[in-house]
């Protein structure tokens, strides 16, 4: 029938085509949490789409971003950190002592248990 489009699929012999539509989109559980933390500050009404775009635009473009993309969620999680630290609800030093507070939790918890925060041997008690 002309004029009707169809969609289908492609053709998994089709070179043009993704290599799986099944690979995750996200290659580490961090980079999901980001963009989860991300979308939840946005619904929550932290900041606007606008000024995200405007934050991760400022980040990609910067000098020595990798060409292929791969440092893609770097860029997004810094871009969240700066605009966090702009709207004046996270600083630069809470972000990090939070992160070393999390890394310290990771190296104290047993493989195989969930890593929680409350495993920082250096958390108040």
């Amino acid at each position: 029938m002309p004029g009707r489009a169809i969609l289908s699929l492609p053709d998994a012999a089709d070179t043009d085509s993704p290599a799986s539509l099944d690979a995750p989109v996200f290659a580490e559980p961090w980079q999901a949490e980001a963009f989860a933390m991300t979308v939840a500050l946005h619904d929550k009404g932290l900041f606007s789409w606008s000024e995200w775009a405007d934050a991760l635009s400022t980040e990609v473009k910067k000098p020595g971003s990798a060409a292929d993309g791969h440092d893609y969620y770097e860029h997004w999680l810094a871009a969240l950190e700066s605009l966090l630290a702009s709207k004046g609800l996270a600083g630069k030093s809470d972000v990090d002592a939070m992160a070393q507070a999390w890394e310290r939790a990771a190296h104290a918890t047993p493989h195989g248990k969930p890593i929680l925060l409350e495993n920082d041997p250096h958390a108040a008690r």
